[in-house]
Order: C-alpha cells, then sequence, then structure tokens
C-alpha cells in the first residue's frame, strides 16, 4: 500500500473510531439511503423497483429458495 492510501486509511479510522454509536448508525443509513437513490436514478427504477432488484441481487448465485422469491 502506498504511504498516502495508508495515510488517508489511518485518517479514516481515527475519525470513525471517534464516532458515537449513534453517529456510526447514521451514516451506515445515510450512506444506504445515497447508494439506493443512485441506483434508483441510474437505472430509472421507483424504490420499491430498487429494493427489489437489490434483494434479486443478493440472492444470485444461491440456492433458490421459494420462501425468498415470494417476498
Amino acid at each position: 500500500m502506498s504511504r498516502v492510501a495508508e495515510d488517508i486509511r489511518r485518517e479514516q479510522l481515527a475519525r470513525f473510531r471517534a464516532m458515537t454509536p449513534a453517529e456510526r448508525v447514521a451514516l451506515a443509513q445515510r450512506l444506504g439511503d445515497e447508494g439506493l437513490a443512485t441506483i434508483m436514478e441510474s437505472r430509472g427504477l421507483t424504490r420499491g423497483e430498487a429494493l427489489k432488484e437489490i434483494r434479486r441481487s443478493r440472492r444470485a448465485g444461491r440456492k433458490p429458495s421459494r420462501s425468498m422469491d415470494e417476498r
């Protein structure tokens, strides 16, 4: 790893460790919302359609399950 990348990683880790658990949860939710918005915009999907697509992609390559398909 380059020196610059290592320094950046250390800085990010220090900022993350300084966060409270509530701040970490809020960050995770914000990043999830941003990711969902990106998928919706890039593929022209509604929120519900994007969520279904994400669920389908998580199951890709796994053993089929009728209970998961009924959701």
